[in-house]
């Protein structure tokens, strides 16, 4: 379930990213594209090597696994809000820095 929700929600990202210049420009949408295709490639490579080396399913479909998948989706877009309040590309913190 992990591996089809990365998937689902990178691929998602980057139809944004390939649509929507203010995305690109103003939101920096890249960075959320590029923590999503990372996860996504990370959980494919975990999942091969542990049903390569412990076999079972390749795919486990469950609430738990589900609830698990939602946790690093969560994360992802925090650290992404995270950066955008740090560079803040529209400029409307810099009267607060001053």
């Amino acid at each position: 379930m992990w591996f089809i929700l990365f998937a689902l929600a990178a691929v998602m990202v980057t139809l944004v990213w390939y649509a929507s210049d203010e995305a690109r420009k103003t939101y920096r949408i890249g960075i959320l594209n590029l923590i999503r295709w990372g996860t996504t490639i990370l959980v494919f490579v975990d999942h091969i090597i542990g049903y390569l080396a412990e076999g079972g399913e390749f795919f486990e479909v469950s609430i738990d696994a589900f609830l698990l998948s939602v946790v690093p989706l969560i994360t992802a877009v925090l650290v992404w809000e995270a950066v955008l309040l740090f560079k803040d590309p529209k400029g409307l913190l810099k009267g607060l820095r001053d």
